[in-house]
């Protein structure tokens, strides 16, 4: 890990002057003599040493008076991987804090479903970021607005409300203070573009190098249920359910980027949008030490070599795919899917789909808590698991959120009627987002354990994942990558 790579002074030289790409996001590079601030990648000529300093994130930049440089963009780097494969207070925080927590509901909303005071969240996260959480929630609305700038014909007004400012001058002031340029300039200085339909957006979601897409859109598209995802031209689509609104995405994987077309009901609803699309594409990895650790073991490190960069594919909706986790328990993709086609069927809200394939949301927990047990066409066993999961997931006594503590989460799942370990990994490993999370039961880990001459018990996978931690969520993606057969969700 690289948590506190910023204080680290001549390794951060070292991968500035090299203009190391994998660092970026990981910290960032004020210079002294001209006020500006980049990520290490920058193309531009390096800085001497001695007028170099380093923050951990681009709000402590922009807090200590440096800009945001115009060749390199630091700002939109990708995000630490810190806050993805770690579940203490700042990193959760962290992930609040993409999702807009501080804008909707403000430090104490933040600090409320952490569990902690406000001045604990302000002093942890300021020893770690040198920022704030209001700095920090200053930074993305910035960002935010700048891509809103850039990518649509919007008027000002209408961005500055977008992008979670609390007055047009706020706005002006803030842009103008981190891009040294007024929100008009920023938009002069793009080539003109033809004007896209109200609503919608193309972006470009970075990532750090290598990405194999293979798996990670494979298992979207292989996975996807009828009405609200569909994989279409070469493009994973999906309908999104966002604070203020709906959505649809379209992902497509190009070679340095991930092309992304967002449809909004609410534009304040941009950078929830992406940061959940990051997170379901798991675009904040870090590949390299992932790859790294997992070629240490002899056999996986053919499957590493052969096709690096592998992703876990995640969710939007942690109580989204929580439910399906259970519909898919004991039965094929294909039943699986015909099951949450029928629920979204039912009891999905509608949406509009320009492209018409789309149709509806993934039914809230609220709805689903609300329909009639006997019309789910499941063994009862399952039955009462599945009403007792959206029962506490509507009430609120389980939190799957990106705020959630991975280890109170997984025990709490575990004491759920019909949630063996199975189960509770899989969420653990693909909603809760935790990077160690493993499936030693799963049928199709135990065949490719078979095929690369393991023992293929549950013990003895266990105790050979050991030397793969904390990465062993990724070397299911790498054995699970070695099974042509379809994908199986048979153990609780």
């Amino acid at each position: 890990m690289r948590n506190g790579m910023h204080t680290d002074w001549d390794r951060c030289v070292r991968a500035v002057q090299s203009k190391d790409a994998r660092f970026d996001g990981w910290f960032f590079t004020a210079v002294l003599t001209t006020r500006i601030y980049c990520r290490p990648s920058c193309p531009v000529v390096p800085p001497k040493p001695e007028n170099m300093t380093f923050y951990p994130s681009a709000a402590a930049c922009q807090q200590a008076g440096f800009r945001a440089c115009k060749r390199c963009r630091p700002d939109t780097s990708p995000g630490s991987p810190a806050w993805n494969q770690r579940a203490d207070l700042v990193a959760r925080a962290m992930r609040l804090i993409a999702d807009r927590v501080v804008d909707r509901e403000g430090v104490p909303g933040l600090a409320a479903r952490l569990g902690y005071s406000t001045r604990q969240i302000e002093r942890q996260l300021v020893a770690e970021l040198g920022a704030g959480p209001l700095a920090l929630a200053r930074a993305q609305r910035a960002q935010t607005a700048r891509v809103l700038i850039e990518t649509t014909a919007l008027p000002m007004a209408e961005i500055a409300f977008a992008a979670g400012f609390s007055s047009i001058r706020t706005f002006n002031d803030t842009v103008r203070e981190v891009f040294a340029l007024a929100p008009s300039e920023l938009r002069s200085r793009l080539p003109k573009k033809t004007v896209v339909a109200p609503g919608v957006l193309s972006l470009r979601l970075p990532f750090r190098a290598p990405l194999n897409p293979d798996n990670l859109f494979g298992h979207l598209a292989a996975t996807a249920v009828p009405g609200v995802e569909e994989w279409r031209e070469g493009a994973y689509r999906r309908t999104l359910r966002l604070p203020y609104g709906h959505g649809i995405v379209a992902l497509t994987p190009k070679a340095d980027h991930i092309a992304c077309r967002l449809t909004l009901s609410d534009m304040r609803d941009l950078p929830v949008a992406i940061s959940r699309c990051r997170r379901m594409l798991d675009l904040d990895a870090d590949p390299v030490a992932v790859d790294d650790q997992l070629r240490a073991d002899p056999v996986l490190a053919p499957l590493v070599d052969k096709a690096p960069g592998r992703r876990v594919p995640r969710t939007v909706d942690e109580a989204e795919f929580a439910v399906r986790a259970v519909l898919g328990q004991q039965v094929s993709t294909a039943a699986a899917r015909t099951h949450a086609a029928r629920l979204v069927t039912a009891h999905g809200e509608q949406v509009e789909d320009a492209e018409g394939g789309l149709t509806r949301l993934f039914p809230a927990p609220e709805a689903l808590a609300a329909l009639d047990p006997e019309s789910l066409a499941m063994p009862r066993t399952r039955r009462t698991t599945f009403t007792t999961l959206v029962r506490q997931l509507a009430e609120g006594t389980l939190h799957l959120g990106v705020e959630s503590d991975w280890e109170e989460s997984r025990a709490r799942l575990g004491t759920l009627p019909g949630f063996g370990p199975w189960t509770v990994d899989v969420i653990a490993m693909r909603a809760l987002g935790d990077p160690d999370a493993f499936l030693p039961t799963d049928l199709g880990i135990r065949r490719a354990a078979q095929e690369l001459g393991l023992s293929s018990t549950p013990a003895a996978l266990t105790a050979r994942a050991a030397a793969w931690r904390p990465w062993r969520a990724y070397a299911v993606q790498y054995l699970w990558a070695t099974d042509s057969h379809p994908i199986n969700f048979l153990p609780v």
